[in-house]
């Protein structure tokens, strides 16, 4: 797998189908929508299609593609938190491969993640040492691994998201999408320390939009998905509370533990610049006010 994202299409043009794995979560459906509305036609498999974790599911899923295809493939039980979470993935990436192995198709587009790399002082890259630090990087390498050998002949291609925002997220983790729903809660910011971590946070409609470019030039290497943006956790507090119309506490806490990724965890975005000299990422202010435009009336 080349180590930066380049296009095998001279101009974009959508597949025979596109099939999405994960079309009913939070990152898949906003990619299924996205190629949809791009004119791709879409077919969205969910674990009601077929459940990666049951037996003969490789099987199961060979049966539902087509040579022509293009797989996006979101399915993952994430964050991965321990030991038992990662050997349930580890069957899931199995199923696929088994899948891509028994049937193969003409595209493989993975939504993976930044977690696959060390830390760093400096801007990571596409290039950057993959070395995961942590049980859901390593579950997010082994899959590209995995993958890009399953893959074939057919070109392989990753996107590497930083922490994801958005409306519909399910995870409700530490960030933007906690903070929204405990202010839209009447409820106050609890933050971890003062929330000095400086992190890159990628709203989940341009990681739809790249997913989707991606398909659409049978783009083949790697991408990560980030703003080149830093913004502390207490930053995004501030930010998430400037659109209530009542006043927001964001309160403080004793540390537990080591501030991850040591407080710090730049990107240099010039690679999807130099992949999509037209696409330009929302930056935390538009967009965490795109959200709460979009969830207005909850709580």
């Amino acid at each position: 797998m080349p180590p930066v994202l380049h296009h095998l299409n001279s101009s974009p043009q959508a597949p025979e189908r596109v099939v999405v794995l994960g079309a009913a979560g939070f990152v898949g459906a906003a990619i299924a929508r996205r190629l949809s509305d791009k004119g791709a036609a879409v077919s969205g498999l969910t674990r009601r299609d077929v459940d990666l974790q049951a037996d003969g599911a490789g099987d199961a899923l060979a049966a539902l593609l087509l040579h022509g295809d293009a797989l996006v493939c979101v399915s993952a039980i994430a964050p991965v938190k321990n030991l038992a979470m990662l050997a349930d993935n580890l069957a899931i990436i199995d199923t696929i491969a088994q899948a891509l192995r028994k049937q193969p198709v003409a595209h493989v587009v993975n939504i993976g993640s930044d977690a696959v790399y060390a830390d760093s002082a400096g801007p990571l890259t596409e290039s950057s040492c993959a070395e995961p630090g942590s049980l859901h990087g390593i579950m997010h390498l082994t899959r590209e691994l995995v993958l890009t050998e399953a893959a074939g002949e057919a070109p392989f291609a990753t996107l590497r998201p930083t922490l994801i925002y958005g409306a519909d997220d399910p995870h409700n983790g530490y960030g933007p999408n906690r903070f929204r729903r405990l202010a839209a809660d009447g409820e106050d910011i609890v933050l971890f320390g003062n929330g000095e971590e400086r992190r890159d946070h990628v709203w989940v409609e341009d990681v739809a939009e790249l997913a989707a470019r991606m398909v659409l030039n049978r783009s083949e290497g790697a991408l990560n998905a980030a703003t080149g943006t830093v913004v502390s956790f207490h930053d995004c507090a501030e930010l998430v509370s400037s659109h209530f119309d009542r006043d927001v506490a964001i309160k403080s806490t004793p540390r537990s533990g080591p501030m991850p990724h040591n407080g710090y965890r730049p990107f240099d975005p010039a690679a999807t610049l130099g992949a999509f000299p037209d696409f330009a990422y929302t930056q935390p202010a538009d967009g965490f006010a795109k959200v709460h435009a979009a969830t207005a009336g909850e709580g």
